[in-house]
């Protein structure tokens, strides 16, 4: 208490000096302070609370199942390949073309960011081949994406002279070889899957002999609707197939996030064609 406003002098000896009066009097006041609300960066907050429990992260997703052992291989033979042989839980999803060099690029992102291992089937004649280089190189180099041969130019082989189809395939062939550094022998697809046992003797002299098809499709040759891409991949990301997309039109990339989740919800292995079978 003040007198004459001023504090009263405190007798010598008294056992109240001023050290226990400067103590009790912070006690008190944090009493007081910690009855009333204090604001910390704009929100009202209790002096002395707790500090906010922090928010938990999101769980992150299932990854996808591994490949197959390298010893589960199975010996390849010639002809036509258009589904993975006998019972299991591998799916191959393959690619076609390089149209539109966006999609090429998403769908490496993709790959990279949640291990989906494909099989693209490349015209080298897009320059998505070329745009792309850095972020693709390394996972063909590492397996997780397999380069094959779908001619330079894309035409119907069966509508070509001979000595043209070799030229389709001769020209795709050193293209990879010289980007990639990749020997992308045995593996072809013919465009639109039109081939006669010309083509294939054609393909096959040049170390082309496995004529790959397909069992699914998700139908994405043409531009449609993001929910009929997803309703074929319901209806095709099945054990043991084959399936083939297109690298061309962007609404499938919209939709990268369901048909994973088709995948992982089905506990399917994706694989490239070399994961399945010894080709050297």
């Amino acid at each position: 208490m003040r007198v004459n406003g001023r504090y009263p002098r405190l007798p010598r000896g008294s056992d109240l000096d001023r050290r226990h009066f400067l103590a009790a009097l912070s006690v008190a006041t944090l009493g007081v302070v910690g009855l009333t609300r204090l604001t910390l960066h704009g929100e009202p907050q209790v002096a002395g609370a707790a500090a906010e429990a922090p928010v938990p992260e999101a769980a992150q997703p299932e990854p996808l199942l591994p490949p197959p052992p390298r010893s589960a291989r199975l010996p390849l033979a010639g002809g036509v390949l258009s589904a993975l042989p006998g019972p299991g839980d591998l799916l191959a999803l393959t690619l076609d073309d390089g149209v539109n060099s966006a999609v090429v690029r998403a769908y490496t992102q993709l790959a990279r960011d949640t291990g989906l291992r494909m099989t693209y089937f490349v015209n080298g004649v897009y320059q998505s081949w070329t745009d792309h280089l850095d972020l693709l190189r390394p996972l063909v180099d590492d397996g997780q994406i397999q380069l094959a041969n779908h001619t330079w130019l894309h035409p119907n082989l069966t509508k070509l002279p001979l000595t043209a189809v070799a030229e389709e395939f001769r020209h795709n062939h050193d293209f990879l070889w010289k980007t990639y550094g990749v020997d992308v022998r045995p593996y072809f697809r013919p465009p639109y899957g039109a081939h006669n046992e010309h083509v294939d003797k054609v393909a096959g002299d040049l170390g082309y002999t496995v004529n790959t098809l397909w069992s699914g499709d998700l139908k994405d040759h043409v531009e449609i609707p993001e929910a009929e891409i997803v309703k074929n991949a319901e209806a095709w990301l099945n054990p043991q197939a084959i399936v083939i997309g297109h690298l061309n039109h962007e609404p499938v990339t919209r939709v990268y996030g369901q048909l994973v989740d088709i995948i992982r919800a089905r506990r399917l292995r994706t694989v490239t064609l070399n994961d399945v079978f010894l080709t050297r």
